[in-house]
């Protein structure tokens, strides 16, 4: 949605701020400068975090075999939907989530394989025995009944909720940027993508008890670091072991998902944002991740998508003009 230049971010790996976070990376020229910078702060003391930032990363979700926990110089990245390819800090996963490259689609490098930090293999946990069961038998529901209804199609294609909306907030196709906006007792998230928003108290209060499709957010501060934990989803979202997307219709069963969030600013145009994601009805243990968004030189702007679009209901209407066709066609071998 937003202009192409404004995904041309391609910056310069962010080896200081993934060395500021874990202290496990080297540091590279310039770091003594970044040590010494400090956020803003708002009247009451909190640092700001406030801005347009994005997530649009190259770095993908899991980490791919055969490559180490952090990026080097001069050696090969293990081949995946890009190919062969150098791995090197401007090019390290070529056509991540199989799109091309280009102006309209450059992504940012972070130091760090994968952007899950725990387990140490940069991998998703497996899945319990019981969610294996469950995760297969919705996609084979959605193979044989893609389309029956609403209720199939997925929540990105119904306009409900984005993979970016999270939590946790991973990104994804495209147009993976945020805006925050902060008071002294609310934090205010705005996804671009179906310009879903979370709300989320600062003041720690208790959480409502009503299930929401983002789950219910609120949170506190630990010195500079903004802390969000998050619970009550509505287990009608899409499962997260597709990379880049909550697709295919299937519905992961997160009633008992808790998610917590840390947003630590680290530099003038760094956001440093850390999860962790304990659902002990799909992970088999918690898994984590963290992501260095990148400030926005320019606002977002609104992608006008909403359930009720002629999306949703052009595909309805192709599914019963194919079954149509189908009932046709065997009458007539029937005949």
């Amino acid at each position: 949605m937003l202009n192409a230049r404004l995904f041309a971010l391609a910056i310069a790996i962010c080896c200081w701020a993934s060395t500021q976070a874990t202290g496990q990376a080297p540091a590279p020229n310039g770091n003594a400068k970044a040590a010494a910078w400090k956020p803003s702060r708002l009247p009451d003391g909190h640092p700001d975090l406030q801005g347009y930032w994005t997530n649009n990363t190259a770095t993908p979700l899991q980490r791919p075999a055969g490559a180490g926990e952090f990026l080097t110089d001069g050696v090969k990245a293990p081949a995946g939907r890009g190919g062969q390819a150098t791995q090197n800090r401007t090019n390290p996963f070529p056509n991540l989530f199989g799109i091309a490259g280009g102006e309209a689609d450059a992504r940012y490098v972070m130091r760090r394989t994968s952007i899950i930090t725990d387990p140490p293999d940069g991998k998703l946990p497996p899945m319990t025995p019981e969610a294996q069961k469950e995760y297969a038998a919705a996609q084979e529901h959605h193979k044989l009944h893609p389309h029956d209804g609403p209720e199939d199609l997925t929540t990105i294609e119904r306009c409900i909720t984005w993979i970016t909306s999270g939590p946790p907030m991973l990104p994804t196709f495209y147009n993976n940027n945020y805006q925050i906006v902060q008071t002294h007792d609310h934090v205010m998230i705005m996804t671009e993508m179906v310009h879903d928003v979370r709300i989320i108290p600062a003041d720690g209060r208790p959480h409502s008890d009503i299930r929401q499709w983002m789950g219910d957010s609120g949170g506190h501060y630990e010195g500079d670091t903004r802390v969000v934990e998050t619970i009550n989803f509505n287990g009608r979202r899409g499962w997260l072991e597709k990379s880049g997307t909550e697709g295919g219709g299937e519905k992961r069963p997160d009633q008992k998902m808790k998610v917590i969030e840390r947003f630590t600013r680290t530099a003038p145009d760094i956001l440093l944002y850390h999860f962790t994601v304990d659902d002990p009805d799909i992970y088999t243990k918690p898994w984590s991740g963290e992501i260095e968004m990148q400030a926005l030189k320019n606002q977002i702007v609104e992608y006008a998508c909403h359930e009720g679009d002629q999306g949703m209901e052009l595909i309805l209407k192709g599914a019963r003009a194919d079954e149509k066709a189908a009932a046709e066609a065997a009458q007539k071998k029937s005949q």
